[in-house]
């Protein structure tokens, strides 16, 4: 056997395929080349867009776009839906070109893909995650895709730490655990070293990460676009949506529940809420910018980690969203669906956000792969209103038959054609913006505040949010092993908010840290001094929005809300019915619920069609509770008193008929007085203020005593 000679070790794990963890090595490509800087792309001047010649960005993006076939990489579990938009005036036409934003006679038909992000194609519904809202405009002009999520900010600010951030929120490579969480050493390792993170984490650790459902979620396009008009001037632009059934979360416990009694509850939820006519809809928002005001904000419009309050930039309210039909084929629509940033249309243009930037590079890169080539835009779902007349030919799974000699052009052969449109003529015509700066690796210094509005966010809390977030961060830093990264986190903690801080050492069993750990970024490159990447103090004049807290949401309506009737053998009829009837008028759904399937015997002999018994429903699957008259014999049926105790825990509505108090009696909770809980022997005033309480949606005061058992 041959004795291994010094530096042996090296060529040894290449030739095996193994690495070594723990030993000091360099990062460098796939080709050895050592990098200096892992932190920035290539960029023209610190603000300036991204360069295609950054062989380190494209080489690291490129692997990680196709680290995961067949399925998307992120956003793999998605659930999608036909629909149209129209927008309400013309206002916007003096900010820009774009039809569909400009012309309220116009119908736009969408597709809509809603979407988990961390977990697999079989992950649940119910994750603490971000969830996608990407919208695919099929407009006269082309296609545009607004590429968003259920949250306005992201966790890292330059693309070329994606695949890092990725990484490190997965499930660890050498177990492939957990699945679809962030509750793990590898996730809070990287957040706690990346300060720029901070004010995303306080969204992902608020209730806004475990939405009640895809029809009560804000969307937000993230990265501040352009608008242009026809005289080429440009205005910056935030993309909202507002679900006009108000935006509501659904209690930690209760997620975790859901997930084992229906991971497809988000799925199934729009499904069902389409196919029974409760289409969902949304209100597109904008806030605008002018081009000269750029440079106004204490923050930086091209920071993705930060928004623009709306106290400083009031939402205008332009157009509406409407849901209206089901996909006919899952794979074929909504796993085939290929959305891009880029993908924009004459008016609408994009900015130098150095996320955003890589962002275009990879979404081309990622369909090449999943979707089997460069003909994805030909797949029905994927298809643009226009004819596609250029000279692209060729390539996999090519559909489209080009007749004509000439593909090139200019040519003379085919008359020219295609020809180029000007931009009177239609033509997409990028905004002619000035840069001149040197080529660098860098990021502008007024990236460097990370702080000020995770403090804002925390701040606008109403006292419920900021007890979930507390919660939140307590659970998943619990999941974390490894003590000197809980430690490092509740530095961090720090910086935004002493109290936050001091609530989750406390649940840790940590003490709190006078200062974070320094350096507190440790995102730098290699010839980067530490104190020139230290985040900076910016105060914002505006102690809290009222728009970051989900308290001040929309409150009047309870249509498509799904109520539990709880039943047994001589249930009071009338009462059933007229409660069914009293909700069916509002919008709302009652459901019998019952010992079995089939059917339950009314007082009046009638037979009482049942949709679910206690061993295949539960309440978390629904928003409120109803206990009719005649259901006394329940008080002996351990699921059903569990079913009411579980409930209560997680704060809904529930109201009893008072020949029913023996039942409530026998829960955790009793007769007492409590908020969001009714009873009453006269059905048409109890159906009422029943119905006024579900519009409230959650008595999250309930929680202050402590949950109760159930």
């Amino acid at each position: 056997m041959k004795t291994p000679k010094p530096g042996d070790n090296a060529k040894n794990e290449q030739l095996s395929g193994h690495t070594t963890e723990g030993e000091d090595k360099f990062l460098n490509t796939n080709q050895g080349t050592r990098v200096n800087d892992d932190q920035n792309t290539l960029k023209a001047g610190d603000r300036g867009p991204s360069l295609l010649e950054d062989f380190i960005m494209r080489e690291k993006i490129t692997h990680f776009d196709h680290e995961r076939i067949p399925e998307r990489v992120v956003h793999a579990r998605g659930s999608a839906a036909h629909g149209v938009f129209k927008v309400y005036d013309n206002r916007l036409s003096a900010y820009t070109r774009a039809a569909f934003l400009t012309d309220p006679a116009a119908e736009t038909p969408v597709f809509v893909r809603f979407s988990t992000v961390a977990g697999s194609r079989g992950s649940t519904d119910l994750a603490r995650d971000v969830r996608g809202f990407a919208v695919k405009f099929y407009t006269q002009e082309g296609n545009f895709d607004l590429v968003g999520n259920n949250m306005p900010v992201f966790f890292i600010q330059d693309a070329i730490k994606f695949p890092d951030l990725v990484h490190a929120v997965k499930p660890e490579p050498h177990n492939e655990m957990p699945q679809a969480a962030s509750a793990h050493d590898t996730f809070w390792d990287f957040i706690s070293l990346m300060p720029e993170s901070a004010h995303m984490i306080m969204w992902l650790m608020s209730d806004r990460a475990i939405p009640r459902s895809y029809r009560m979620m804000e969307g937000f396009g993230v990265h501040t676009f352009r608008l242009v008009n026809e005289e080429g001037k440009s205005t910056f632009v935030k993309f909202h949506w507002k679900p006009l059934l108000g935006v509501h979360s659904v209690a930690w416990d209760e997620a975790q529940k859901i997930s084992g009694k229906d991971p497809d509850f988000h799925r199934r939820d729009l499904w069902e809420a389409i196919e029974n006519g409760f289409y969902p809809e949304y209100e597109l928002g904008v806030q605008l910018v002018a081009e000269e005001d750029e440079h106004k904000f204490p923050f930086d419009l091209l920071d993705p980690t930060k928004i623009i309050p709306e106290e400083m930039v009031p939402v205008q309210r332009v157009g509406k969203l409407t849901l209206n039909r089901n996909p006919d084929n899952f794979f074929a629509e909504t796993e085939q669906v290929a959305f891009h940033v880029g993908h924009v249309v004459p008016g609408i243009d994009l900015t130098n956000d150095p996320l955003l930037q890589g962002r275009l590079f990879s979404y081309t890169d990622t369909q090449l792969i999943r979707l089997g080539g460069p003909n994805f835009h030909e797949i029905p779902i994927n298809r643009p209103l226009p004819e596609v007349t250029n000279n692209q030919r060729d390539g996999f799974m090519r559909q489209q038959i080009n007749r004509g000699r000439t593909s090139y052009h200019p040519n003379s052969l085919g008359g020219g054609c295609p020809f180029q449109a000007k931009w009177a003529e239609g033509g997409f015509r990028s905004h002619n913006e000035k840069i001149d700066a040197h080529k660098v690796r860098a990021r502008s210094k007024s990236f460097f505040d990370h702080f000020s509005q995770a403090t804002l966010f925390y701040n606008s809390q109403s006292p419920a949010e900021k007890v979930h977030l507390a919660n939140a961060l307590a659970f998943e830093l619990g999941k974390v092993e490894t003590v000197a990264v809980r430690e490092r986190m509740v530095g961090i903690l720090t910086q935004i908010d002493v109290g936050l801080a001091t609530t989750v050492a406390d649940a840790l069993g940590l003490g709190v840290p006078e200062a974070p750990e320094q350096p507190v970024n440790h995102s730098i490159p290699a010839d980067g001094d530490p104190q020139d990447f230290q985040p900076v103090t910016v105060k914002l004049d505006l102690a809290a929005s009222a728009a970051l807290s989900m308290a001040n949401t929309l409150k009047n309506s309870v249509k498509s809300r799904k109520v539990a009737i709880l039943t047994a053998d001589g249930v009071h009829t009338a009462s059933v019915e007229a409660m069914q009837a009293a909700l069916e008028a509002e919008g709302a759904v009652g459901e019998v619920v019952a010992p079995r399937l089939g059917f339950v015997e009314g007082n009046d002999g009638k037979d009482i069609p049942v949709k679910n018994s206690y061993l295949t429903a539960a309440s978390v699957l629904y928003d409120a509770v109803y206990l009719p008259g005649g259901t006394g014999a329940l008080v002996l049926n351990g699921d059903a008193v569990h079913f009411l105790n579980e409930a209560f825990r997680h704060c809904k509505p529930i109201a009893y008929d008072t020949t029913a108090v023996d039942v409530i009696g026998a829960t955790y909770f009793g007769t007492g007085d409590h908020p969001g809980c009714y009873s009453g022997d006269e059905l048409r005033l109890l159906a009422g203020a029943f119905i006024e309480g579900m519009k409230q949606h959650r008595f999250w005061e309930r929680e202050t005593p402590g949950p109760i058992p159930a």
